[in-house]
């Protein structure tokens, strides 16, 4: 559903990002405060959603070579400004921390986790 959404070229790119960091992001990181991320799992997510971006941005025209191309990591990571999803992941992680941390030494939570 949110394919036709992205591709729609009557949507702006503002709304279409709105709707990403709101649906999507969420729902990618809901929970992960307590994940344990491989390298394979941070490769994936970050795979995801620079193709969810290319989706929404879509093609560029490039005035030297006179052709459409798609947006190179480093230009979609400039345009959009946002940390990556598994940066997210990482700065939720440590919130998670933090809170243990800050908890009593005989609750449970803290000796399980820490």
């Amino acid at each position: 559903m949110l394919q036709k959404f992205f591709k729609n070229k009557n949507v702006s790119n503002k709304l279409k990002l709105r709707l990403k960091n709101t649906i999507i992001d969420k729902t990618l990181t809901y929970a992960s405060k307590t994940w344990t991320l491989t390298k394979r799992d941070r490769k994936q997510l970050n795979d995801f959603e620079r193709k969810v971006y290319r989706r929404i941005l879509g093609p560029v025209y490039d005035n030297e070579k006179k052709n459409w191309r798609i947006l190179t990591n480093g230009e979609i990571y400039a345009s959009v400004k946002k940390p990556t999803v598994t940066e997210t992941i990482t700065l939720n992680r440590l919130h998670w921390f933090g809170h243990v941390q800050r908890k009593e030494e005989n609750r449970i939570l803290k000796k399980y986790y820490v």
